[in-house]
């Protein structure tokens, strides 16, 4: 074994750790984050707020996004820079939570997404576009 490769090895430990570290207190926050939402969300169900309600629900699909962004992008980091650092089997192990995580991680944020869209405003029907005959043979219609 040569020495440049313990010397990376070494030097890398402490930054794959860091790493590490940084990516369970995102997970952490983000986690507390959609809780303290899910919360607001229970104590404004008995205001019977309809509006408030649409305002909290899209809050807590919007943290859930990130949350579930967080837990899918934070090993895929760690997994390149362990590679990078040539930390081979370190990064094996991330890239594979990487996929373990994105798989239920993927469709979760993808209907968080679908809920930050805002609900599409009720239309009244109006009028049709055309002349409609009524019974009785009385069609009203302009110009005869």
């Amino acid at each position: 074994m040569t020495s440049g490769a313990v010397g990376t090895g070494r030097r890398g430990g402490p930054i794959v750790a860091l790493l590490v570290l940084l990516w369970i207190c995102g997970l952490i926050a983000a986690a507390l984050w959609w809780v303290g939402i899910i919360l607001e969300q229970w104590s404004a169900s008995y205001d019977n707020q309809p509006s408030e309600l649409d305002d909290i629900q899209r809050r807590a699909s919007l943290a859930l996004l990130i949350a579930a962004l967080v837990a899918t992008a934070g090993p895929a980091l760690v997994a390149l820079v362990a590679y990078q650092l040539r930390l081979v089997r370190t990064a094996v192990v991330f890239l594979v939570l990487t996929v373990v995580i994105a798989v239920p991680a993927v469709p979760l944020a993808a209907s968080a997404g679908q809920g930050l869209d805002p609900a599409p405003a009720a239309t009244t029907p109006g009028p049709p576009g055309y002349c409609m005959e009524h019974s009785g043979g009385d069609t009203r219609c302009p110009g005869g």
